[in-house]
């Protein structure tokens, strides 16, 4: 369901939690107490009640049914759940009070215990090179003053960091249009980028996969797409899609199943490991060879 925009500004997880909160605080049940009857923990009442996790609509009528809502209450409920299970926000009303998202993204990156990464036109930020990333900054629709890009080129290497944590995984697959597409005309910044990837590919907690277009994936490949799975297994999955105009965010688990079968579906054709590392050097031999 696409929100307006003040809505997406409210936040339809902030809406949900503020109303379940309102609804316990009436029945006189405290969080423990709730917790408890839901069988799930305490923690996660609170995060619910402060928009940080989104409840499944099964716990969601039986908080309903635990704090004797009315039918018509549940109902809204009801509602509310199925808006924040997908989220809608356009690049420009997330740009408004801040002047790039690289830290929303790393906040997303360091809850999740597992990434998996679609990206089908460009290299993933999380493996860009410095120079590579300045040149995408520059493209964007929303120009960036000198000092906005500077910040945000600062911020998309510093989430970088997190790939060196063994305690998390992550997965990308890239097809090779993203690895030849090139936000410059220089072939040595090609080259460079594809070796960093590839030398990114033997962290132990680091898996490439590479689909070549004279592959068969089965399906057409589709937008890029994140899934986050979390570190604490109750904040819960979501999938993080990437539109021309928008970011959309989904939380509902059909569609969460959805972006993991596809995903899966695509790993299923991918070069990984020896395989995609030696198709990667074949490109970063061809960018050499083009830049002499």
């Amino acid at each position: 369901m696409v929100r307006e925009p003040a809505e997406n500004l409210e936040g339809g997880r902030r809406r949900l939690g503020a109303e379940l909160r309102r609804l316990r605080d009436l029945s006189g049940l405290s969080g423990r107490d709730l917790a408890q009857r839901l069988n799930i923990s305490q923690s996660k009442v609170s995060r619910i009640e402060s928009g940080a996790a989104v409840p499944t609509l099964p716990e969601v009528r039986k908080w309903a049914e635990e704090v004797n809502a009315s039918e018509e209450t549940a109902e809204l409920l009801s509602a509310l759940t199925d808006t924040a299970h997908t989220d809608v926000r356009s690049w420009k009303a997330e740009l408004v009070d801040q002047p790039h998202l690289q830290g929303d993204v790393r906040e997303a990156e360091r809850a999740a215990r597992r990434i998996f990464a679609f990206q089908s036109s460009v290299v993933p930020g999380l493996l860009q090179t410095a120079e590579y990333a300045r040149r995408v900054f520059s493209m964007f629709q929303v120009p960036y003053t000198k000092e906005q890009a500077a910040a945000a080129l600062a911020g998309r290497l510093d989430r970088q960091l997190i790939l060196y944590d063994e305690g998390r995984s992550f997965h990308f697959l890239i097809t090779e249009a993203a690895l030849r597409w090139r936000p410059t005309g220089a072939a040595a910044i090609m080259a460079a980028q594809l070796d960093r990837i590839s030398t990114l590919s033997t962290l132990s907690n680091v898996s490439i996969g590479v689909l070549p277009l004279d592959g068969e994936a089965g399906v057409p490949f589709s937008h890029a797409f994140t899934l986050f799975e979390s570190a604490d297994d109750e904040t819960g999955e979501f999938v993080s899609i990437e539109t021309v105009h928008a970011n959309i965010t989904a939380h509902r688990p059909s569609d969460v199943e959805l972006y993991r079968s596809r995903w899966a579906m695509y790993r299923e054709a991918a070069l990984v490991e020896d395989d995609a590392r030696r198709f990667l050097t074949g490109l970063v031999a061809q960018f050499q060879k083009e830049g002499r």
